[in-house]
Formats: structure tokens, C-alpha cells, sequence
């Protein structure tokens, strides 16, 4: 079950530790409504261990609440829809990731992803701070212990696509990829505007592979996203990635292109 981004997850945390002291609850009576053991609600709170969506749901149960924390998660954090791939990116060992319009969450910077998301008028500046944040939080799945390999295509119009009015934060966004891709388990590829028509551009899609072999997709769409699990919907999207892949150039002439855009976005 997916893990609540930080720093949601330390928010909840404390409101749902301060409900339980002010019902007179301890920890293992708690434990017993909500479903889980004493230490287990110990750890929550101490932080040793991730809050999640099951924790909360039992959270909920016990204080009968209606669903409160649930409610609040979804609309102080990540997207109820966005869980269920948050669980399986944080899990993944391998990642595959393509985007023709732009450059992926996971390989964003601060700044671009503050422009991303006040492109979306109906957030207010408040939430923006929250899902960047949020967003921010993903990126250390790159640098853990254990980090997947990552492999993304993106589309040569994602690294140019800016205007004069943020082609400083553009060239400080493909300096980013540049950086990243320098990474042993992270490979960035492009594929370039001579390409021509191809069947990514009928949009972006990402893969993950678990421990155990199994592939989860996910596919965003204006309305929010989806993860796909189904056989026959997987087989769809691994044919379509080894497509946008065998379009892409390898890794070394990604970089030079990536430094190529980079110079022409100027100084930053």
C-alpha cells in the first residue's frame, strides 16, 4: 500500500497522534480499532516506520471519523489516483519512463515544477507548495541505498519548449538531466525532432518492475491517471516503450544533445 509523501505524512501523523491522546486512546487500544499491533502504531508515530493509506483508513475506522485523514491527504497531498504508482515507483527496481510533452516528475527541478504546476489555475499557491514538495520528496528514491535503474526517452520538444521567459529555468532544468544521467543506473534518452511522427506522441506512459518480476503502467491524462495491471494493457505499453526507445538516440549522443539545448537556452 502506498506511502504518504513527507511532509504530509509527518502532518497527519501528529493530528492523528493528537485525536488519539484527546479520545484517551493509548497506542495498543488504538492499535486494536485501527487493526494494527501497538508496535506497529509505536513506530508509525516515532517515524520508523511509513505512514499509509491502510494505516489511515484505520485511523479513520477507529475514531469514526468519515474518513477525515483519508480526505485530507487527498487534498493536502498526492492524488488519491497518483497512490497506487507512488507505491509501485518506491518499490520499483527498474523504472521506465517516456514523456513527449514534458520532462518527467521523478528528473524535475523545484523551479520547473512550480511552473508546471501554476500552469493548473485552479490550485492556489498554497497547494503548489504542497505538491512540489511533494513532488521534491520523490527524488530520493535516486540517490538511496538501493536505487532502481531508471531509464527515460523523452521527446527533443520537452527540452526546448520554454520561451524567453523561462529559458533560465530551462537551461537549469537540462543541466539537471545532464547531471542526472551521469548517474550509473540512471540512462536519459532523446529522441530528436528529425524523428519525425511516432507513436509516443500519443502521450506519456511509465513502467515499473517490482522485486518479483511484475510490471505495473501508469498512464496520465488531463483529468488525473490510471495504473494498469492487466496483462493484455501491459503487453500494449512494453511494445510501445521498446518503439519510443528504438527511436531515441543512445546514451552518449543524448548527451550531447542535452548540452547542445542547454547552450542554446543561454545562461542561467
Amino acid at each position: 500500500m502506498a506511502d504518504v509523501p513527507s511532509p504530509l505524512a509527518d502532518f497527519i501523523v501528529s493530528e492523528i497522534r493528537r485525536a488519539r491522546g484527546a479520545s484517551g486512546m493509548t497506542q495498543e487500544s488504538f492499535g486494536r480499532a485501527a487493526g494494527f499491533s501497538a508496535s506497529h502504531v509505536s513506530a508509525v508515530e516515532s517515524g520508523t516506520r511509513a505512514l499509509t493509506m491502510d494505516f489511515i483508513r484505520g485511523a479513520d475506522r477507529a475514531f469514526s471519523n468519515d474518513g477525515l485523514f483519508g480526505r485530507l491527504v487527498v487534498k493536502l497531498g498526492a492524488p488519491s489516483w497518483f497512490l497506487p504508482w507512488l507505491d509501485a515507483e518506491r518499490g520499483a527496481r527498474q523504472l521506465r519512463l517516456f514523456e513527449p510533452l514534458l520532462i518527467p516528475g521523478l528528473l524535475q527541478t523545484e523551479n520547473y515544477a512550480r511552473v508546471v504546476m501554476r500552469l493548473n489555475d485552479l490550485m492556489s499557491a498554497t497547494e503548489v507548495d504542497q505538491q512540489v514538495s511533494a513532488r521534491m520528496s520523490r527524488h530520493k528514491i535516486l540517490t538511496g541505498d538501493s536505487p532502481p535503474q531508471v531509464v527515460a526517452v523523452l521527446d527533443e520538444s520537452t527540452l526546448r519548449r520554454a520561451g524567453d521567459e523561462y529559458a533560465g529555468i530551462m537551461a537549469e532544468q537540462v543541466a539537471h538531466l545532464i547531471t542526472v544521467a551521469e548517474l550509473p543506473h540512471v540512462h536519459v534518452h532523446v529522441i530528436p525532432a528529425g524523428a519525425g511522427l511516432h507513436i509516443g506522441l500519443s502521450g506519456p506512459f511509465a513502467l515499473a518492475r517490482a522485486g518479483d518480476g511484475s510490471w505495473v503502467g501508469h498512464l496520465e491524462n488531463q483529468l488525473g491517471g490510471i495504473v494498469v495491471d492487466n496483462e493484455d494493457e501491459l503487453h500494449t505499453l512494453q511494445t510501445r516503450w521498446e518503439n519510443v526507445r528504438n527511436e531515441a538516440l543512445p546514451r552518449r549522443q543524448s548527451n550531447e544533445l542535452m548540452k547542445e539545448v542547454h547552450s542554446d537556452h543561454g545562461p542561467h
